[in-house]
């Protein structure tokens, strides 16, 4: 099934609300309005008007929105308090209805109000990506994203979403989606995007949420190889020669981007690449492995910090120092880069890293062209899984341990 009839099968049609007058009360009458009314019609046109009259605002004018609602629907401290010692003395229903009452800002309810209108989820999202871009999170907006963030976990709960592969016959809107929000590898245009998404050996997969059938939420790249490939160069080459999808015995990850920026903290990664795995194991029984081709972006700024003094023209030094980095450079108990801490959460291991994979501008840049493999093993996911998550330990390959142990007596 085509993604477009399969989301327009999901999707009810928009509820036509007729022309209204517009409501000239300003905005925060027209928010605390929201709040009191109890008719279904009414409540609508009056989120419709709250999101154009928000959507007309400029940075500051919409700062001061969210600043409105972090102030005027916070919760009363004095009756969380008074709820919560009631509750204390007398567990019990009617006890704990009042103190969760009191306990959830009224704001919530109004995020939710504001949902009801069709189309609303998508124009909350860039909402809340404009309060990213603008509020200072460290004060009273910081609360505000938090609740925002806990909506959206609820909304876009897995169970929610739809996996759907995303091919050259996809609609043109997805597409051109694809090729501006890849974030790894950029897309040049759409004789690169064709390389990448119709050979047989060639894969995408996106997910959606009903609400944003248009909208992908983040997706994941992939190509079949015979072997673990060890450079980004070879894998898209625009003179590659494709083969046959039965022919590969390896599912290569290459890219995951995230396309929502009001979507931040709320993960779709995990899932997404446990399902595609999943999925394309069932379709192609000859595959075995399951690697990434990932970035490294966090070594060169890990070198420059330090002490090190390092050949960085040396491919051996400098896989020796990457993985270094990926197995000793840490923030709390995790890996220090990003990408590692998303893939080693996964239950992934260290295993390989290559040097001279990524020779473009931004690939020096980060880590001197270095690239490594998390390989993704579905029968050690849990335990690799669980050993980071309570000892600090990172899965690595032989390999690469004897790498970062040599880098360990160079330094």
């Amino acid at each position: 099934m085509r993604l477009g009839g399969l989301l327009g099968r999901v999707l009810d049609r928009p509820l036509s609300l007729g022309r209204t007058a517009p409501d000239s009360r300003p905005l925060d009458a027209l928010c605390r309005a929201l709040l009191d009314e109890a008719g279904e019609a009414t409540g609508l046109s009056l989120t419709r008007t709250i999101l154009d009259r928000y959507d007309a605002l400029d940075d500051a004018g919409r700062l001061e929105f969210f600043g409105m609602l972090a102030r005027d629907m916070d919760v009363d401290a004095g009756e969380v308090r008074g709820t919560l010692d009631a509750y204390a003395d007398a567990p019990g229903r009617a006890s704990y209805r009042a103190f969760a009452r009191a306990a959830e800002p009224a704001r919530q309810e109004f995020i939710r109000r504001l949902n009801r209108a069709p189309g609303a989820t998508a124009r909350l999202v860039r909402m809340r990506a404009d309060l990213l871009r603008l509020g200072d999170l460290d004060g009273v907006l910081g609360a505000l994203d938090l609740d925002f963030r806990h909506l959206f976990a609820s909304w876009f709960n897995r169970g929610f979403l739809l996996l759907l592969p995303v091919d050259w016959r996809s609609p043109a809107l997805i597409l051109e989606k694809i090729i501006a929000y890849e974030a790894v590898h950029d897309i040049d245009g759409w004789d690169d995007l064709r390389r990448r998404l119709q050979p047989p050996d060639r894969r995408c997969f996106a997910f959606f949420h009903p609400a944003m059938p248009d909208e992908p939420l983040i997706f994941v790249e992939v190509a079949l190889t015979r072997g673990v490939p060890g450079s980004i160069q070879t894998l898209l080459a625009d003179d590659r020669a494709p083969i046959e999808a039965e022919d590969a015995d390896t599912a290569v990850f290459y890219s995951i981007s995230n396309c929502q920026a009001g979507l931040a903290g709320i993960s779709f990664g995990n899932s997404l690449i446990k399902q595609v795995v999943a999925d394309l194991s069932a379709d192609l029984a000859g595959l075995s492995t399951f690697v990434t081709l990932s970035p490294i972006p966090g070594l060169m700024n890990w070198l420059t910090e330090g002490t090190r003094s390092a050949d960085t023209t040396d491919p051996e030094t400098v896989r020796r120092l990457a993985a270094l980095y990926l197995l000793d450079a840490k923030r709390g108990q995790g890996p220090r880069d990003p990408v590692a801490r998303f893939h080693l959460g996964n239950g992934a291991q260290v295993h390989a890293i290559h040097a001279g994979a990524d020779t473009s501008q931004k690939g020096m840049r980060q880590s001197a062209g270095a690239m490594v493999n998390y390989l993704y093993d579905p029968a050690r996911l849990a335990q690799n899984h669980e050993g980071l998550a309570n000892r600090g330990a990172i899965a690595a390959s032989g390999p690469v341990k004897a790498l970062a142990a040599a880098a360990r007596r160079q330094s």
